[in-house]
């Protein structure tokens, strides 16, 4: 059994920290290089332009460093957006691409845009919900933002594929995941910072924002949704904790993060870590998927199929984009108010 195979790059690479400019030509350089590997679809981590903001879980206040923070993330619409699609159009490669998307009111926002071979903006989201100590610093997605699948015309034999996203704990979220299935991605790109081991069993920290158990996350969505994960984490190394000063913190501590890899449709991991495992290399991990797995797995285990009993068990979903300010005129019953406004 085989079918089309889709060749995809996994990224795992130190961002330029707090350097628009720089990031979006190591964006650009890593897209060629993924191109020219041979590559059809290449990923990138959460908020890898300008870099996650680590410094958050150890000083949740820094005025200074946030305020270069904003200054540096990345506009949809912006010179620097147009570059990243240029290089993705003259490569003839998708690109999925997490980025600090700062709005023209200077608010930011976890972000992800998937854009075409031929250089368009197909997806663009902001994740539902910060997570913990990420709200000091991003605002919410919304409604529209629950549209996280595009379809990605490959040409050929490939064709169009169903490609999806999600930001790093998203994938704790249930209902998400289960709208994220509901439309029939193939290819989900699980999108993560750098992220470290868990120091043992009887340490405080919490296991499921360890590299075992983001992982562990990523391999749940592969089972449940029966298509393939592209396991995407970032890098931090000295040059990061000396620029976010997080030495002695919560994270990003010491140099590493990095546990990049393909997982297959039924949750096994497909690729072998960078360097043998060592979480501060930088690169690009390849995989070949085979898109009929897909079809296998999903002839066992569809949750938006024959696994599912919707008679039982549904979901209920408004994709509204909710505003701050929202003119109304009267007898208008379509404002774009909120579906249940309050009193």
């Amino acid at each position: 059994m085989s079918g089309p195979i889709l060749k995809v790059a996994i990224t795992q690479a130190q961002p330029k920290w707090l350097d628009l400019a720089g990031a979006v030509d190591k964006t650009v350089n890593l897209i060629t290089e993924a191109a020219k590997g041979g590559a059809r679809l290449v990923a990138f981590p959460e908020c890898w332009i300008p870099g996650y903001p680590g410094w958050i879980w150890q000083r949740p206040v820094d005025p200074i460093t946030n305020t270069k923070y904003v200054q540096n993330s990345l506009s949809i619409n912006s010179p620097e957006m147009e570059a990243i699609k240029s290089a993705a159009k003259s490569n003839a490669i998708a690109v999925a691409l997490g980025f600090s998307e700062v709005s023209d009111t200077y608010s930011v926002y976890i972000s992800q845009a998937i854009i075409s071979p031929k250089g368009e903006l197909l997806m663009h989201r902001r994740k539902v919900k910060p997570t913990h100590m990420e709200r000091t610093v991003f605002g919410d997605g919304s409604g529209a933002d629950l549209n996280n699948v595009a379809d990605v015309d490959f040409g050929g034999d490939i064709g169009i594929v169903k490609v999806g996203t999600l930001a790093c704990w998203e994938h704790a979220l249930p209902l998400l995941k289960y709208h994220t299935y509901s439309q029939k991605e193939v290819v989900h790109i699980a999108m993560w910072p750098p992220i470290d081991p868990h120091p043992g069993v009887e340490a405080p920290a919490l296991w499921s924002m360890s590299a075992e158990g983001c992982q562990n996350l990523s391999q749940t969505h592969a089972i449940e949704g029966g298509g393939y994960v592209l396991h995407c984490t970032g890098v931090c190394n000295e040059e990061g904790i000396e620029t976010m000063k997080t030495k002695g913190g919560l994270l990003f501590q010491e140099p590493g993060g990095g546990h990049s890899a393909a997982i297959g449709p039924d949750g096994r991991r497909l690729t072998k870590p960078l360097a043998d495992g060592n979480p501060a290399a930088e690169g690009i991990v390849y995989a070949d998927l085979d898109l009929a797995r897909v079809v296998m797995n999903r002839g066992f285990l569809d949750v938006m199929g024959h696994y599912s009993r919707p008679d039982l068990l549904w979901l209920g979903v408004d994709k509204g984009q909710k505003g701050c300010v929202v003119p109304k005129s009267e007898g208008d019953k379509d404002a774009g108010l909120p579906s249940n406004p309050k009193k």
